[in-house]
């Protein structure tokens, strides 16, 4: 029944965020560019979504995505050669639930992480 979910997170500045995502991480601007309040981004089979919040203070917000993946370790590699920040805390590593995780941190404060399971 339930067949997908796309977390809508807050934004201060479509553009700042647009070239993180777009340029950066590889995403692709979907949906109707010309919304200045809204942007929908995509990769593969992930769609994220963000709203505009101008007023939002970036080091007061919490919002946070797990985002699953196979083949971390070239997404991470990846991500590293693009001189994208990784979190300090949030380096690639086998944590003790048996996930590869890495996390990093948007322009809004946003924590994405990225895990894929030890067996996969």
């Amino acid at each position: 029944m339930l067949t997908a979910i796309h977390p809508k997170l807050p934004m201060r500045n479509k553009a700042v965020t647009r070239d993180f995502y777009c340029k950066l991480l590889g995403f692709k601007e979907m949906g109707a560019p010309g919304f200045a309040a809204y942007l929908m981004v995509q990769k593969d089979d992930i769609e994220l979504h963000f709203f505009l919040h101008e007023n939002l203070q970036a080091t007061e917000n919490y919002g946070q995505v797990y985002i699953r993946c196979n083949a971390i370790q070239n997404w991470y590699k990846e991500l590293l050669d693009h001189k994208v920040n990784i979190h300090p805390n949030g380096a690639l590593q086998l944590k003790p639930w048996g996930q590869f995780e890495f996390s990093l941190l948007d322009p809004d404060n946003n924590l994405i992480t990225f895990g894929q399971a030890m067996d996969q």
